[in-house]
């Protein structure tokens, strides 16, 4: 009788599985897109998006192209305008399948529901013209979205900031104690490295140009040809167009492509607001570790498969996880920018299809993260101040020799006594495992006598956190407040997703 381990070996593919089994679970899925995602950034890298825009586009030129004198009907424009967003996905692929390109199948698909356009759509333009120009704009829709989500993150560290701005702790460098300043000091350091990438990111939305109507290697020849050579024409229709697809900018110069060098640009912005995000995770991360802080945390939410009584800053990890994915991505932006030859080469068409979405994708997923984090995070005071108890009064020793040497003593004779009391305090500490017991060292020497009945008040937490909690309320006056402000509008859109793993 065979034993149920050779059972398992003859009888158990480990490697793989019938090809009739879960048919629908066969095809990879991407976690970033299935798990993660929001709905609102989806839809902005969504191929509704993406072909839809084409239409507008090859909109936009006709109506431009008929403002300056080339022979387009009314009703050719108005059939182009009817069937905006009734997109036939497979009517696409069919025409694709037949031509071998993407753009010509969707120039027939169009070309069939609105007949009387179809000699005039994509006249005079390359596939860059719906391509380049469609990727910009999901550009500044997603910078847009970003900012609104980094302005609402902003607004609730605020709120978080302000009502710790006087709670004591212990400063860390190189991990080790240092010298005290406040939680919400400490969240301000958080929220000044997000404000940089807020400022980016504007200065991003303020300033990024359309490609606009610029030919097949970016001459503008073929629209010199089509206006009989009239130059201020071709000028014009390249700012029409650019306005009505809602740009005052557009890029001076290009070959067929706009530079590649923008995508790095917009790329290193969203590695800025990972590498924030990363090391305010990183720091509540740490700061879980010592039961100082914790994220939020459902009622029946399981930190550990094995370890029940786990609480794991899950997000805060999952934050981490997407961020650094997040900061490699201008790597490859740079590459395929210095790889494009001479005015154009396809080698940057599947990289970018890859990095650009997903880099907008994973940052709104962080971004998302973050509010919630912040939203619901708890502090424990008890242990806060535990934690500064134990590391303060080697840190208080320097006021306890001043005050001694005011009221008389012999600096040199307190500082060797301080010295010893500090030695055998921490040899208590780190051989016996005790608490700090210094303090009371120093309140049973006589030679301390002269503080012994303001001990207590000279080691009070807040005599040592410097300008700590002015800086808060001068750093949340004078560069928060005035951006929510400005953008008081993003505070007022809710949220369309919530975190739900």
């Amino acid at each position: 009788m065979s034993s149920n381990a050779e059972k398992f070996a003859s009888e158990v593919d480990v490697t793989g599985f019938p090809g009739d089994v879960l048919p629908e679970q066969q095809k990879y899925e991407h976690p970033l897109v299935q798990r993660y995602a929001t709905k609102e950034m989806s839809a902005i890298w969504s191929p509704a998006m993406k072909f839809t825009t084409w239409r507008k586009l090859w909109l936009a030129l006709a109506t431009a192209e008929q403002e300056l004198g080339l022979k387009i009907t009314d009703e050719q424009l108005d059939q182009m305008r009817s069937h905006l967003y009734d997109v036939d996905f497979a009517k696409a692929e069919e025409y694709e399948s037949k031509f071998r390109h993407d753009v010509m199948g969707h120039v027939h698909a169009f070309g069939e529901v609105a007949p009387l356009a179809m000699p005039i759509i994509h006249l005079g333009a390359t596939s860059c013209y719906v391509g380049d120009n469609t990727d910009i704009i999901q550009l500044k829709e997603g910078l847009k979205l970003v900012r609104r989500k980094l302005v609402q993150v902003l607004a609730v560290l605020r709120d978080f900031a302000q009502k710790y701005r006087d709670l004591p702790t212990l400063g860390f460098t190189h991990y080790q104690p240092a010298q005290l300043t406040t939680v919400g000091k400490r969240c301000t350091l958080w929220m000044q490295d997000l404000l940089l990438d807020y400022e980016r990111v504007s200065y991003e939305l303020e300033n990024l140009p359309m490609r606009g109507v610029k030919g097949t290697t970016g001459t503008q020849a073929t629209f010199l040809e089509l206006f009989d050579g009239d130059h201020e024409k071709v000028k014009l229709l390249n700012q029409k167009v650019c306005s009505m697809m809602g740009f005052d900018k557009c890029i001076p110069v290009s070959g067929q492509t706009y530079t590649r060098k923008i995508d790095f640009h917009i790329l290193s912005v969203l590695s800025g607001i990972a590498q924030s995000a990363y090391k305010m995770c990183g720091d509540i991360r740490l700061l879980a570790n010592l039961k100082e802080v914790e994220e939020p945390f459902a009622k029946n939410q399981i930190g550990s498969s094995a370890m029940a009584y786990k609480r794991n800053p899950m997000r805060s990890e999952r934050v981490c996880s997407l961020a650094r994915y997040i900061m490699s991505l201008p790597a490859g932006a740079a590459n395929t920018h210095a790889n494009q030859w001479f005015e154009r080469t396809l080698d940057d068409s599947a990289i970018r299809r890859i990095i650009l979405p997903e880099g907008f994708l994973a940052v709104d997923v962080v971004l998302n993260l973050l509010q919630n984090i912040a939203d619901g995070m708890v502090v424990w005071p008890r242990v806060v101040e535990k934690h500064v108890m134990d590391e303060l009064p080697f840190m208080a020793t320097e006021v306890i020799l001043m005050e001694c040497v005011k009221a008389g003593g012999d600096r040199q004779e307190l500082h060797e006594a301080i010295r010893v009391h500090s030695m055998d305090a921490g040899k208590i500490v780190k051989s016996e495992g005790k608490p700090n017991d210094l303090l009371e060292r120093i309140a049973a020497d006589p030679l301390f006598a002269s503080v012994h009945s303001k001990l207590e008040s000279l080691v009070d937490p807040k005599l040592f956190v410097g300008r700590s909690m002015e800086q808060v309320d001068e750093f949340l006056a004078d560069c928060i407040v005035p951006v929510l402000e400005k953008e008081k509008d993003l505070l007022e859109v809710e949220q369309v997703d919530g975190v739900n793993v």
